[in-house]
């Protein structure tokens, strides 16, 4: 007797330390901010865990081993992920617009099977109670709502999310381009040192504007830039490449 709860305190231990180290390793995001593939990963383990622990009478490798390889899994998508944009607006998914200046994208939200009652719930937690008040509101990836409230009623949702801090890389923009005039989210202009050339087309310009804009920031080329990006009243952000 005394033999059999101490197998099963070493294995409980054992698979405790293992489904912790690999968690730590995969990252440190919230749970509620876990991809599909992450979560899907994640759920993986803790039934392997759940068998390793059930089963006494199978080798611990048998559950240790398939814990690993679903570790390398996760860490070369990762990997990938982040050198190929393409991967992971597959394996993650693209935000949905579900309201633009107060009016609700009914297709994308079918699309997304989400409900109003979602939409609203979403909406009261950020403190705001009228969808008109509303410029934009995204569904996430992970299934938070980011809203966006208009430019006159910041004032009255000051639950909802608050912009970080200025950028030493941001500028007046009045003496350096015209207004934008399209009604858009914040578009990415620049990921990674590469233009995506599709958000550059629809807010009307073309490489040889951007690289100008890039210039009168310090920026020498395209491929010292992180991340760019416009929003809809033409306010361009810049972030540099931290040069080693």
């Amino acid at each position: 007797m005394a033999a059999q709860i101490s197998v099963i305190f070493f294995r409980t231990v054992l698979m405790y330390v293992m489904v912790f180290a690999v968690m730590r390793i995969m990252g440190k995001r919230e749970i509620g901010q876990l991809s599909i593939f992450d979560l899907v990963i994640s759920i993986m383990i803790a039934e392997i865990a759940v068998f390793a622990l059930e089963d006494r009478d199978r080798p611990l490798y048998e559950g240790i081993v398939p814990m690993l390889t679903l570790l390398l899994i996760q860490i070369g998508i990762a990997v990938l992920s982040l050198r190929f944009r393409k991967i992971r607006l597959w394996f993650d998914g693209k935000p949905s617009v579900i309201i633009r200046n107060g009016t609700i994208n009914r297709t994308e939200m079918k699309k997304q099977r989400y409900n109003l009652d979602d939409l609203l719930m979403q909406l009261r937690s950020q403190n705001i109670d009228n969808i008109a008040d509303v410029e934009f509101a995204v569904l996430e990836t992970s299934g938070q709502l980011s809203v966006l409230p208009k430019e006159n009623s910041r004032g009255n949702a000051s639950g909802s999310k608050k912009s970080q801090g200025p950028n030493k890389s941001e500028a007046p923009l009045s003496t350096l381009i015209p207004k934008v005039k399209y009604e858009a989210l914040p578009l990415p202009l620049i990921l990674d040192g590469k233009v995506d050339e599709q958000n550059l087309k629809q807010v009307g310009k073309n490489r040889f504007w951007l690289k100008n804009q890039i210039q009168s920031r310090g920026i020498h080329d395209i491929k010292d830039v992180f991340f760019c990006s416009i929003d809809h009243k033409g306010r361009l952000y810049v972030n540099a490449k931290n040069k080693k």
